[in-house]
C-alpha cells in the first residue's frame, strides 16, 4: 500500500471494508483531514462513529461500519471550483441529483457540496461519498 494519499487510502480501505460487510476497520495514519472527512460522512449516515486508539507509535481511527456506502474515493486533481460550478462536479462524480456528497475544503473549512453553496463560497473538491 502505498502512502502518498493518507486520504485516498482511508477511503479505499474503508470501502474495501465496507464491501467485505466487517462491522468496523483500522484507519491509520489519522490526521486532521481524514477526521473531518470522517466527521462528515458521520453528519451523513454514510459511516458510524469513530474512536481514536493510541498505538505506542501513532494514532489509528477504529471506524464503525454502517453498510451504506456504494462508493467513495478522493477527486484527483483536487479541482478548484467556484460557487456555481458544483452541478458539473455532481454530474461527474455522484450518480444522480441528490444523491450522494462531495467534500469540499474552502476558506471557511471542509464541508459538504450543499453547504458551500448555501454560504455561497467556493474551494477545492477532496473526495465523495454514495
Amino acid at each position: 500500500m502505498s502512502l502518498n494519499d493518507p486520504v485516498a487510502n482511508a477511503l479505499s480501505h474503508i470501502l474495501n471494508c465496507e464491501r467485505n460487510a466487517k462491522q468496523y476497520c483500522i484507519v491509520k495514519p489519522c490526521s486532521k483531514v481524514i477526521k473531518k472527512v470522517l466527521d462528515i460522512m458521520n453528519e451523513n449516515n454514510y459511516v458510524g462513529s469513530y474512536e481514536e486508539i493510541e498505538d505506542g507509535k501513532a494514532k489509528i481511527l477504529r471506524v464503525n461500519l454502517l453498510g451504506k456506502i456504494n462508493g467513495c474515493g478522493v477527486i484527483k486533481p483536487n479541482f478548484p471550483v467556484q460557487k456555481d460550478e458544483f452541478e458539473k462536479f455532481e454530474k461527474r462524480y455522484l450518480p444522480a441529483k441528490d444523491f450522494g456528497i462531495i467534500i469540499v475544503s474552502t476558506t471557511k473549512g471542509i464541508m459538504i457540496h450543499n453547504a458551500a453553496k448555501e454560504k455561497n463560497i467556493g474551494g477545492k473538491l477532496l473526495a465523495y461519498c454514495y
